[in-house]
């Protein structure tokens, strides 16, 4: 039998086991690549279709950032006792779905300077605290209001790319861009013709399994 070490993981099968800086280091990675995906959407729109609600329940690009930007002060700052000196939001807001629109008066550069902000708070709490650091959450249950840095790491990273998927979404009804990210969409299709090709496929797709299944 071999007994696995380091130098031997190879033979055994698996890697070396990750070290909480490696583990924190892979959770701010997907973090900060889901935060540039989010805030690229908004390149190369109007004033009026980054705020132009594209779902019946006003769904938004500048929104969504403004929102976001919230999350991230909440969650990396109160949460563990570091609040920041400014936020986009109160909880007031967030109870009236206000944290999720901006106003007339509130810029795209305003928002996305904050939301930035947010982000070098956020990292100088992720770097200051080990991943079992103990915070408390107040608006969630009482069963689960404590929690550790890990674990709302892992809250925001999916909670950033649950709202970037939504961007993307938007974006793709405002004027048909999609991708993952500036320097790589991701996308297998290249050319117009073949979208629509592709998506002809899929609606007749559709048909057929309608007609089959009633």
């Amino acid at each position: 039998m071999i007994i696995c070490s380091a130098w031997l993981s190879a033979l055994c099968g698996r890697l070396p086991r990750m070290t909480d800086q490696e583990a924190k280091a892979d959770l701010k990675r997907y973090l900060q690549a889901a935060r540039e995906a989010l805030v690229w959407k908004l390149d190369g729109l109007s004033d009026y279709e980054i705020r132009r609600p594209l779902t019946p329940t006003g769904t938004n690009l500048l929104g969504l950032v403004k929102h976001v930007a919230g999350v991230e002060l909440w969650y990396f700052g109160d949460a563990f006792g570091r609040p920041p000196s400014e936020r986009p939001w109160s909880e007031d807001d967030a109870r009236n779905n206000a944290d999720f629109w901006a106003t007339a008066d509130e810029s795209r550069e305003q928002i996305v300077r904050m939301y930035r902000r947010a982000w070098a708070h956020s990292d100088e709490t992720i770097d200051a605290l080990d991943l079992d650091a103990r915070g408390h959450v107040p608006w969630w249950p009482a069963e689960r209001s404590e929690v550790t840095l890990h674990q709302i790491l892992v809250h925001v990273v999916a909670e950033t790319n649950r709202h970037s998927g939504h961007a993307d979404i938007v974006r793709e009804l405002i004027d048909g861009a999609a991708g993952l990210q500036a320097d790589d969409d991701n996308l297998r299709i290249r050319d117009q013709a073949s979208w629509e090709n592709y998506r002809n496929q899929l609606e007749r797709v559709a048909e057929q399994a309608g007609r089959s299944m009633s």
